[in-house]
């Protein structure tokens, strides 16, 4: 019994498992991380180049007679 004790105590393998798995948790919460900061700048992005874009095709079907700087008043 002292000698499956003692085997017990001096086994590292569980504890080598067990940092590894933490290692991997921290590296996954790190790359969740910057993916979220990544695609809030691109959600933000894109939503910069939709309002261009639809400010320049609402602006170029009015012919640039009403509105827009081009009109005459």
């Amino acid at each position: 019994m002292k000698n499956l004790m003692n085997k017990f105590l001096k086994n590292e393998s569980g504890a080598t498992a067990i940092e590894y798995a933490l290692i991997a948790g921290a590296l996954s919460i790190a790359i969740i991380g910057g993916m979220a900061l990544v695609g809030e700048g691109l959600s933000a992005r894109f939503g910069n180049i939709k309002t261009e874009l639809t400010k320049s095709v609402s602006g170029g079907t009015t012919g640039g007679t009403t509105g827009g700087t081009t009109g005459g008043s």
